[in-house]
């Protein structure tokens, strides 16, 4: 990739020029009728139809850390896989029906498979125990083509922040800094070194560019400052790892040699100038209040533990449920305005007015 190209689009391809493509999809798809003011579809443009789901199988499993499995995922007939670029996740298909979405850690050049690391979360919504459970060599899974919320611009200067299993979509990014040749260091933190996947393959890149930081030989977490003081001057920051990781990392920004920063959550953003509303279950249901401090889609778990969901953070669509009445705060960057005047509402993000009733097709 040019360092100096833009940064691709949320689907890893080079970004065209916006208005050219959107003047060369007018011409394509109409033609003017001759006589006649009117415009009519091209019919020698085929329909469009929704790309297919990716069919992939679990070629290897294998272990890099305590409480971390990596899985290799290939298309059963051995064909190459879509490309990607670094930073891009992919969203699966677990046997049990959950939907969960995982950074791709290995190389962008390997077309052969598709690489993730999970942690197993205990207490978390089952989709890590599932992965680490039920998904051995030879499992069948279905998948979204990989897509990039977190796409690597590849600055002169870049600092790579990993806390923990965080290092899955910054070791590609380090990966293509080094192959840049950018001015750029990578720091890696985690409880203890036992608990840091990929330690080998950082140290491979370059070894003086790699730090790798542990709470139990440091006396507890680092603080942003910390982390921030390996930026170099005028730096562009990416950092994936756990709330208050960022959270520090964050505040800290602006007293550091950084010049900008950009992040990838674990989960849903704390919820901080919410207000209490409550959703109503169908025109006949129950009515469950909803704290200033809490998302819609916890409190509907509560009662609906089935209900799928997958980001937290209003970007992939799992938890998309029908608004019947009420007046909604749309806070996602998933539905259109279309789709929204049509009822559509994710609960992981959207929220009401104080005092407000959402009533929901559940």
């Amino acid at each position: 990739m040019d360092p100096l190209a833009p940064p691709p689009d949320l689907y890893g391809r080079p970004r065209a020029d916006g208005f050219m493509r959107r003047l060369t999809a007018f011409g394509d798809r109409y033609s003017p009728a001759l006589g006649s003011p009117l415009l009519r579809r091209n019919p020698r443009r085929p329909l469009s139809r929704p790309t297919p789901p990716l069919q992939l199988v679990v070629a290897e499993r294998r272990r890099p850390a305590a409480d971390v499995v990596e899985l290799r995922l290939a298309d059963p007939s051995g064909g190459p896989l879509p490309g990607w670029q670094p930073g891009a996740h992919l969203r699966l298909v677990l046997p049990s029906g959950r939907e969960r979405h995982y950074s791709l850690s290995g190389d962008p050049a390997d077309r052969a498979a598709y690489r993730i690391a999970v942690r197993r979360l205990p207490e978390g919504g089952g989709g890590s125990v599932e992965v680490h459970d039920a998904l051995h060599p030879g499992t069948r899974l279905t998948a979204r083509r990989p897509r990039n919320g977190f796409a690597f611009c590849a600055e002169p200067a870049v600092l790579l922040l990993a806390g923990g299993i965080g290092i899955t979509p910054l070791l590609p990014m380090a990966r293509e800094a080094q192959r840049h040749g950018l001015d750029w260091r990578l720091v890696h933190v985690g409880r203890s070194a036992d608990t840091l996947p990929y330690t080998d393959e950082l140290r491979a890149l370059d070894p003086h560019r790699v730090v790798l930081r542990t709470d139990d030989e440091h006396g507890g977490v680092p603080t942003g400052a910390e982390l921030l003081a390996h930026a170099p001057r005028g730096a562009a920051v990416y950092c994936c790892g756990p709330a208050p990781m960022l959270s520090a990392v964050q505040r800290a920004l602006d007293g550091s040699p950084a010049a900008s920063l950009h992040f990838e959550r674990f989960g849903a953003a704390p919820v901080t100038d919410g207000e209490p509303f409550a959703v109503r279950l169908g025109t006949d249901g129950p009515t469950l209040d909803v704290p200033a401090d809490r998302s819609a889609l916890d409190v509907l778990r509560e009662a609906r533990p089935d209900l799928p969901y997958s980001c937290h953070q209003g970007f992939c669509g799992t938890c998309e449920v029908r608004l019947l009445a009420g007046s909604p705060d749309h806070r996602d960057r998933r539905l259109t305005p279309e789709q929204r005047a049509a009822g559509a509402l994710l609960p992981c993000v959207s929220r009401a007015a104080e005092g407000e009733t959402l009533v929901l097709d559940l």
